[in-house]
């Protein structure tokens, strides 16, 4: 345990608890205006989940009860500091899953009640769609690629909840396309590091798949056909040696990083009409899907192609982690804001709210 640098400003304690990650970090600001992360714990649940090839909400919101305390406690001793000295507690809010979303904003809440201090109320998107300002200081404004397990969007992001949604998913997002082709060829539970393993080896020309949406003007998303040509893909050539399997994983991660790309692509055609005279325009890649390495590597020579700086956090904080809340929360903070002791959660919260609904957000409206 090391004592936090005296000149850090403002220490957030940020929990995490929308899926099946419970977090906790310590977040502050340096006397240079740089963030400084004291601490990030996450206790992954992936073990309880595996024997059924997806996340329990029941199952993870029990484990999150189980954890909440020793991980917040965990992150405080990392962070070398007390709740003595934090000066406000950030909690997701949504979007997520609601057992899960309570035992965390409860938690946070009830610290921020016995300590007197501001609470905040997160959602989940804009902690990782604000990492790139935690790790690398990207200036407002700037575009960014969400993908995860329940996300894809392109946004505009020009400030603290200040969100302009240029696409979005239609049917299913790209981590729940690498998580259910990971089930569906027996690779376990989380999908997309399986599935990005296998690839290694695997020929991407063998199977022909579709690249949904590629030349629609519009900047949205689709991967439910691809999904389903996999699983078609499968069944013709069932029973699967293991070289079938590489294979398969190879064309489907191909198919995924092209599709993203020729959306991707539109939207920085956008982005350089929208913003003609910027000299330093920023593409920033957030969420769990941002670790694979295939999509990375497509995004970087599309900005390169176009001129535009990508930026890419760590693989430590593509995946769900407190510390992308801590920070949301410190921005807010810094402006003067906070939420009261009875803001609700959010299992539904988009981040862009004047955004129009789209065709398959549901009868309950966007899930973000």
């Amino acid at each position: 345990m090391s004592e936090p640098t005296p000149s850090l400003s403002a220490l957030v304690l940020g929990i995490e608890t929308s899926c099946d990650e419970t977090a906790a970090s310590v977040v502050g600001r340096g006397a240079d205006g740089r963030a400084v992360i004291l601490s990030n714990v996450v206790l992954s649940q992936i073990e309880e989940h595996a024997a059924f090839g997806g996340v329990v909400p029941e199952i993870a919101a029990r484990a999150h009860a189980d954890a909440i305390q020793g991980v917040i406690g965990a992150a405080l001793h990392e962070a070398g500091t007390t709740l003595d000295r934090i000066s406000a507690v950030a909690a997701t809010s949504g979007p997520g899953l609601v057992g899960g979303l309570i035992v965390g904003a409860l938690a946070g809440k009830a610290i921020a009640a016995s300590r007197g201090l501001p609470f905040l109320a997160v959602n989940h998107l804009e902690g990782h769609a604000l990492t790139p300002r935690l790790t690398d200081g990207v200036r407002y404004p700037y575009l960014v690629l969400l993908v995860s397990g329940g996300h894809t969007q392109i946004l505009l992001v020009s400030g603290p909840g200040g969100f302009e949604r240029w696409g979005s998913t239609i049917d299913d997002a790209l981590g729940e396309a690498f998580d259910k082709t990971a089930k569906l060829l027996g690779l376990g539970s989380p999908g997309g590091p399986a599935v990005e393993r296998r690839a290694a080896t695997g020929d991407p020309g063998r199977f022909p798949l579709p690249r949904p949406m590629r030349g629609e003007r519009r900047l949205d998303f689709s991967f439910s056909g691809l999904k389903t040509a996999v699983r078609q893909v499968a069944e013709r050539h069932a029973p699967l040696a293991p070289q079938d399997v590489d294979d398969l994983c190879a064309s489907f991660q191909m198919a995924a990083a092209e599709s993203v790309a020729d959306r991707v692509n539109l939207a920085l055609e956008r982005l350089r009409e929208r913003f003609p005279d910027a000299s330093d325009l920023v593409l920033a890649v957030a969420g769990g899907v941002a670790a694979n390495g295939a999509i990375r590597n497509a995004l970087e020579r599309l900005c390169a192609r176009h001129g535009v700086r990508l930026v890419a956090p760590p693989l430590s904080l593509c995946t769900d982690n407190g510390a992308m809340i801590a920070y949301a929360g410190l921005e807010r903070l810094e402006m003067g804001r906070s939420d009261p002791l009875d803001a609700p959660v959010r299992p539904r919260w988009p981040l862009d709210e004047a955004a129009a609904p789209i065709i398959g957000s549901g009868r309950r409206g966007a899930k973000a």
